[in-house]
């Protein structure tokens, strides 16, 4: 099966595009209402009587309304989401973009790719968390049912979570077609929930004034990094609208967001906090005693799939973000499956699969409640949205060339934002909040290992290498013996003899009639054309350089490059075609650092070329080597 490209995929209505982007963009934010109001209050109103209870609503109301305003609308849906690399987005399609208008700058290079990197493994973070509690949230609500349910809550949730990741090789393809309509209903439900009870308590629309918010902030202040700590959780998932761009276009997540997730959100925090001003003991779990006892059952099933949804949605955003970096280079090779012919943005990616499940099951076991769990979720979140803030801002200001006078103040009041949300969770530190640090810290650790090394390889590649140019003159000087047919060598530069074809040369002592050195290169877009795919340039002997193109959004192969080569100039017959592939062993010239020795590590474990570029067995020459570096 070909890889589609971009150009490959069908214009869909606008409607289907918004409904697909319910069921995929907006079930982590659209699953918030579960939970982010409830512990919002309580870490305000811990004790308080009634009185203290109305003002704490209140004032909760007010901080969540305009963080959903200002964070998730003004600064990703109208600003951010601007910030596109042909369409796509993401903090890797980010990174891209401002790297082209660093230019050749080391040190700037270097920070932003730092940058880039640091909010990919915050990503990874909130990936583990996202499921965990939103799993746990939903599968709570068996406790407003029945509290004989409560001992078994961990037992359904870890099942629910097996499940969900056993179904992720079979891909979103076999399944999406049922996202977009469970939420609806899911969003449909929150905002008529919510409606019912703000038309029995209609003062609770006195919220919508911000300054309730900052001078309920002011009053408490003593409790302010615990509610903004908590508030925050309302926002989370707000940086999947740009992260999911590509897959629908920024036009259809803007409606959808502005024309059913946020107006049912808010209608649904509102209703629950009408609620709690005429039923406070309904805080145990107002969001479920929303509902009349008739449809608690109902509810709590819609609950089970939105949060299966939402976290689908993380994950599959997890396997994006690692198929982006192995292209890029930040990552080492993994076996990628494409999961659709339609979407190329759905993939599988086995190794993550597992490390994402096991992390998951571990977060439940150790903390066994969604209250706990939110000490440790909120920091990756934060941390990423800042990340997106500072590229964003510079890509804006410095390549967009937008207005300075008024965008420098208005990003710098959206940073100060993600600044204070983020140290408002970082006091939850020990509380749980070190957990996403931890697996951001290690999985920065491992990119910028191999980020390192792999730049020291390709240095090391260039020490002592024989050019092209000087082959070919040595060769038609002293001809060696050529045999029939094709040898592609796969390089990492294609003007520099690959050390496959001088070992083949000096222990055959044969050269094939056509040597074609071949070159992956990943472009800083999403998708290449076929017409833009390869690049030939002849040179004398019947020796070739072709440079071959993709996007980081697409999955290198091979046997479909040969056959494009086939149609357009080569006319080779496959069965003549032999395929080298060098294998490197790496050795270090002297003691080794730590970076480096784990770099060494996984170079040598990680997935080889064959395997990669999808390339026939029957076809590959595999040639050793040793290369210090």
């Amino acid at each position: 099966m070909s890889v589609p490209v971009a150009t490959d995929h069908p214009r869909k209505n606008a409607g289907v595009l918004v409904l697909g982007a319910l069921g995929v963009v907006f079930g982590d934010i659209g699953t918030s209402p579960l939970y982010a109001l409830k512990l919002s209050v309580e870490a305000s109103s811990a004790g308080a009587g009634a009185a203290d209870m109305v003002a704490a609503v209140f004032g909760i109301l007010s901080l969540i309304t305009w963080s959903l305003l200002v964070v998730v609308t003004l600064k990703y849906v109208m600003i951010i989401m601007r910030a596109d690399n042909n369409g796509e987005g993401g903090v890797f399609a980010l990174t891209a973009l401002v790297l082209e208008k660093v230019g050749g700058s080391p040190r700037g290079r270097w920070a932003v790719t730092i940058a880039g990197t640091l909010g990919a493994a915050l990503f990874f973070g909130d990936s583990m968390i996202t499921p965990a509690i939103s799993v746990l949230s939903a599968v709570e609500g068996l406790n407003v049912i029945s509290p004989s349910f409560k001992p078994y809550v961990v037992y359904i949730a870890i099942a629910l979570i097996t499940a969900l990741f056993a179904m992720e090789r079979l891909g979103t393809a076999k399944v999406g077609a049922l996202f977009g309509p469970v939420m609806l209903v899911w969003f449909f439900s929150l905002g008529i929930l919510g409606l019912v009870e703000i038309a029995l308590e209609p003062r609770i629309l006195a919220a919508l004034d911000p300054f309730l918010g900052a001078q309920f902030l002011l009053d408490h202040k003593a409790l302010s990094v615990g509610i903004l700590g908590a508030v925050v959780l309302a926002v989370t998932g707000g940086e999947a609208l740009y992260a999911d761009m590509g897959h629908f276009g920024r036009l259809p997540i803007r409606r959808a967001w502005l024309l059913v997730v946020f107006p049912a959100l808010l209608l649904n925090y509102f209703g629950q906090g009408a609620l709690l001003i005429r039923e406070p003991a309904a805080l145990d779990n107002p969001f479920y005693r929303l509902a009349p006892g008739w449809a608690q059952i109902p509810l709590l099933l819609l609950a089970f799939l939105a949060t299966i949804i939402a976290s689908q949605a993380v994950i599959s955003g997890a396997f994006s973000i690692a198929k982006q970096a192995v292209h890029l280079g930040y990552l080492p090779r993994l076996r990628i499956r494409h999961t659709s012919a339609e979407e190329i943005g759905q993939v599988y990616v086995s190794k993550i699969n597992i490390l994402l499940f096991v992390g998951v099951i571990g977060l439940v076991l150790a903390f066994r409640n969604s209250e706990s769990l939110a000490s440790a979720y909120g920091i990756s979140v934060i941390g990423a949205m800042a990340i997106d803030t500072v590229l964003a801002a510079f890509f804006v200001l410095a390549i967009l060339g937008w207005n300075k006078w008024l965008f420098v103040p208005l990003f710098t009041v959206l940073l100060m934002i993600d600044m204070t949300f983020l140290a408002a969770n970082c006091f939850k530190f020990f509380e749980g909040g070190w957990l996403p640090v931890a697996v951001a810290a290690l999985t920065l650790i491992f990119m910028i290992s191999w980020i390192r090394g792999r730049n020291r390889l390709l240095a090391a590649r260039w020490r002592g290498a024989l050019p092209l140019s000087d082959f070919l003159s040595m060769i038609e000087a002293h001809p060696p013996q050529r045999v029939p047919g094709t040898a592609i060598f796969m390089v990492p530069v294609d003007d520099i003899v690959p050390m496959a074809m001088l070992h083949n040369l000096k222990h055959s002592k044969i050269l094939h009639e056509r040597n074609v050195l071949m070159r992956v290169q990943v472009e800083n877009v999403p998708y290449i054309k076929d017409a833009g795919r390869v690049q030939v340039r002849d040179h004398a002997l019947d020796f070739h350089s072709v440079v071959v193109k993709y996007g980081f959004m697409e999955e290198p192969n091979i046997p479909r490059v040969l056959a494009l080569l086939r149609v357009r100039q080569f006319h080779w017959s496959l069965m003549e075609v032999s395929i080298f592939v060098g294998k490197e062993k790496i050795v270090t010239r002297g003691p080794s650092s730590f970076l480096l020795g784990l770099f060494i590590l996984v170079h040598r474990a990680m997935l080889g070329a064959t395997e990669f570029y999808k390339i026939q067995p029957g076809h590959v020459v595999e040639l050793g080597g040793h290369i210090e570096i």
